[in-house]
């Protein structure tokens, strides 16, 4: 994709967008940034893009006649592909391609990229470890918060790349092409982009669309709709599994995570890990998994994941307040996340849950409460569904909170000594904060303060 002295559009001026706008001004790329958020203010989205940017900025309505000015145009990844504007601007026959082609194609080295449901962010962060613990030129990137456009201009040959890439991402790929791949599982999430279950299947299996038989693709083995999926790509398959042996793969047997493929190799025993449940087991054994195929040596990777403390917002101890521990699991942003929160306590917990609707059935989040849960406390858009459904289930024990504070504090008070308090929404933030990340912080600044 050449950009030099092409028009580009830029759509979005988050992160990505600034980041994408950026990269294609170093190339010579004739920008405009465009987001229809009115409440933007040209002069900080100006000081983001630097002294050096002559980028246009156009925020509000979208003036149509532009659209007779474009070669190309970047979406962001918080941008739907099928807004009506770019339906029209495809129809003109502008390019209409994402900030992770642009970054793709402008980058260098080899690309290891993680997508799935749930996981995804704690996989891209070890197999970030054990690849810097392998070389120095590494870059983690994507949905992880470090955009890939920002990176890609420092990028040389023999660069390592690994990436975090959500549905939305992966929804406007053409050539983008991973030596290594991996899809952690598929669970029903952000139903109200995609509309459909099969729409979101299909934009995540698009991370191995252009994978040959030179590439290798790892895949969760207990989960039907990846394990189908193996059998019908060009890459070499891997698959993972937590419950069973494989004759050929990565597999958890008697407390140990085990590699079989050219060769057997024992990776670790989980009691010498730093991370809790069972679904961070299978993070190790993707991100290992990836790391081996590549042809990283075992030990460096055994080291890796035996060092790795997990990441922020995800199941993670915040401190103990009178015999009470705080967990921040702010990452739990849809039912089956969140699943995974409830699973890894061992203590009687008083939960916070609710946020913004991404259309999710929160019936089996609350059925995975198995008597462990011992009050629920609600708040955001999604209080009142979350508490019809837990009637429905037969869950009485839940209180609503009008804010965040409250919350917290609510929370505080129903746990005894020998309790835990988690924070594990099982849905995004976007209702009262801009990102899980800033909920999690909110969290413990409250719960420090206690």
């Amino acid at each position: 994709m050449e950009v030099a002295k092409k028009k580009v559009l830029v759509f979005g001026m988050g992160i990505s967008g600034i980041g994408a706008a950026g990269l294609l001004e170093e190339q010579g790329a004739e920008v405009t940034l465009y987001d229809g958020n009115e409440k933007l203010e040209e002069e900080k989205i100006r000081g983001k893009l630097g002294a050096g940017s002559k980028a246009q900025i156009v925020i509000g309505a979208f003036p149509e006649e532009l659209l007779d000015t474009l070669d190309i145009v970047v979406l962001s990844p918080g941008v739907p592909a099928d807004l009506p504007i770019v339906e029209q601007m495809r129809e003109r026959g502008i390019l209409v391609t994402g900030e992770v082609e642009l970054a793709y194609e402008s980058g260098k080295g080899d690309v290891l990229a993680i997508t799935g449901t749930n996981g995804k962010t704690t996989t891209t962060a070890l197999l970030g470890e054990i690849m810097k613990n392998y070389q120095d030129d590494v870059f983690v990137v994507g949905n992880i918060g470090n955009p890939y456009t920002t990176a890609a201009g420092k990028m040389s040959g023999g660069s390592i790349t690994v990436a975090e890439m959500s549905s939305f991402q992966l929804e406007t790929i053409i050539d983008f092409r991973p030596r290594v791949s991996a899809i952690l599982n598929f669970t029903p999430d952000h139903l109200n982009r995609h509309h459909t279950m099969e729409a979101y299947v299909s934009a995540k299996k698009n991370i191995a669309r252009n994978q040959t038989e030179d590439d290798h693709c790892i895949l969760n083995y207990e989960d039907r709709l990846t394990r189908e999926f193996g059998e019908n790509i060009r890459a070499q398959v891997l698959y993972f599994s937590s419950r069973r042996k494989l004759e050929k793969g990565i597999y958890l047997e008697d407390g140990r995570i085990i590699y079989r493929n050219d060769k057997v190799i024992e990776i670790c025993d989980v009691k010498d890990l730093n991370i809790l449940g069972l679904h961070n087991y299978e993070n190790v054994m993707a991100a290992a998994a990836m790391a081996l195929v590549y042809g990283i040596p075992a030990d460096i990777v055994r080291k890796s994941v035996k060092a790795f403390k997990g990441v922020e917002h995800r199941i993670e101890y915040v401190t103990e307040k009178n015999g009470v521990a705080y967990y921040n699991d702010s990452k739990g942003t849809n039912p089956d996340a969140a699943i995974k929160g409830i699973q890894a306590m061992n203590r009687p917990t008083v939960l916070i849950g609710g946020g913004y609707d991404k259309d999710s059935v929160y019936t089996d989040w609350i059925r995975s409460f198995d008597g462990k849960v011992k009050r629920l406390i609600l708040l955001g858009a999604t209080k009142e569904k979350i508490a019809s459904d837990a009637r429905a289930c037969g869950f009485h024990d839940f209180v609503f909170a009008d804010t965040f504070d409250e919350a917290v504090l609510e929370a505080s008070k129903a746990a005894k000594p020998g309790d835990a308090v988690l924070l594990s929404p099982a849905c995004a933030s976007w209702d009262m904060f801009p990102s899980y990340e800033v909920r999690g912080e909110k969290f413990k600044e409250i719960v420090n303060s206690l």
